[in-house]
């Protein structure tokens, strides 16, 4: 999943939305330079990689790309991930999502200078381009995989990925129906435990 599903898993927590989205950007012990909330979040974010990365039914959209986009057909489906919670937000969510965004973008503004040299680059684009509001939108897909293709360092063809997003849209669609629920499910069942941890410690 990307930036849009790592910020609404993290609830209303903004020290947990704040990890969440700088979490690739902290490598090795760079994690000890941050609060304990923030530390939870970057946590959080890679159980949520780790889950979306080895679920079965993600494995079949991967297999669906791989012969077009080799390695990356991970991140392709991630991206797709943004799209189709963004494109079924009402079922997700009570908040409008364009006032949702904007609410984003400030809580990320706010924290920018506690941020990674990345993270705050990628907020830049993110809010000029508008990244988790047209994520909704095919050609917010284009765009943001483009980019993404743009910056990698070996040639994914990543800036074609939403031809196969269009091509097999109720495919992808069904993956996604099946997944997303058992996701935020994690989650949920995850912060219970925690919970559970704090009050017995």
């Amino acid at each position: 999943m990307n930036f849009l599903a790592h910020i609404y898993l993290s609830g209303d927590d903004h020290d947990l939305m704040i990890g969440n989205f700088i979490a690739d950007s902290v490598k090795g012990r760079a994690i000890e330079n941050f609060s304990e909330g923030i530390i939870k979040g970057i946590k959080l974010h890679r159980q949520i990689d780790l889950f979306t990365d080895t679920h079965p039914v993600i494995e079949k959209g991967k297999e669906m790309l791989r012969p077009q986009f080799r390695k990356f057909s991970g991140v392709v489906m991630d991206i797709f991930g943004d799209h189709f919670l963004a494109r079924n937000w009402v079922d997700y969510s009570d908040h409008d999502l364009h006032l949702y965004t904007m609410a984003v973008y400030k809580i990320l503004n706010d924290y920018k200078a506690l941020f990674p040299v990345r993270s705050i680059y990628t907020l830049e684009f993110m809010q000029k381009q508008n990244w988790l509001y047209n994520y909704q939108h095919i050609e917010g897909i284009k765009r943001a995989l483009t980019g993404m293709a743009r910056r990698s360092s070996f040639e994914s063809g990543m800036e074609n990925a939403h031809i196969e997003l269009e091509r097999n849209y109720l495919f992808f669609q069904n993956i996604f129906n099946e997944f997303l629920p058992d996701l935020i499910r994690f989650v949920k069942k995850d912060e219970e435990i925690n919970l559970r941890k704090l009050l017995l410690s």
